[in-house]
């Protein structure tokens, strides 16, 4: 199938399903250390991801946003795949139930006494219900 050129084809993936799978000009992801941005040519990569949104620019219906916890990028040329355990729009973002989510993050943070693994997946946690909620607050 022949694309456009100077585009990336992006798959964005769950175990459950697949979310997106078109040609965009750009793609920002929450990397594990920060966000990032991949155009086409890009040098190939493989990076961890974090919790936050994905932003699509320039596909098929415009600029799109999936919020995704955790998982994995492949960054090549001229494809981008994202792996994630959880993706979903921001519209689908069960807001009480993220809230809920953070409140058991600071307990489990609070609780972690000297265990840096519990202090870790507290953070974990935190991290992934802050940023369900800040993309449902952005939702258009």
């Amino acid at each position: 199938m022949a694309e456009e050129t100077n585009q990336l084809r992006v798959r964005l993936v769950t175990p459950e399903r697949t979310l997106f799978d078109h040609p965009v000009t750009a793609v920002e992801l929450p990397a594990k250390n920060g966000y990032m941005e991949a155009l086409y040519g890009h040098a190939p990569l493989v990076a961890e991801l974090g919790a936050g949104d994905v932003t699509l620019h320039g596909g098929p219906d415009g600029d799109q946003r999936y919020n995704v916890s955790w998982g994995f990028a492949e960054v090549l040329g001229d494809r981008v795949t994202i792996l994630a355990n959880d993706a979903l729009k921001p519209e689908e973002i069960d807001v009480p139930r993220a809230n809920e989510q953070l409140a058991r993050g600071h307990k489990e943070w609070d609780e972690a006494g000297d265990s840096a693994d519990a202090y870790t997946e507290a953070l974990r946690v935190i991290a992934e219900a802050e940023a369900k909620i800040a993309s449902a607050a952005e939702k258009h």
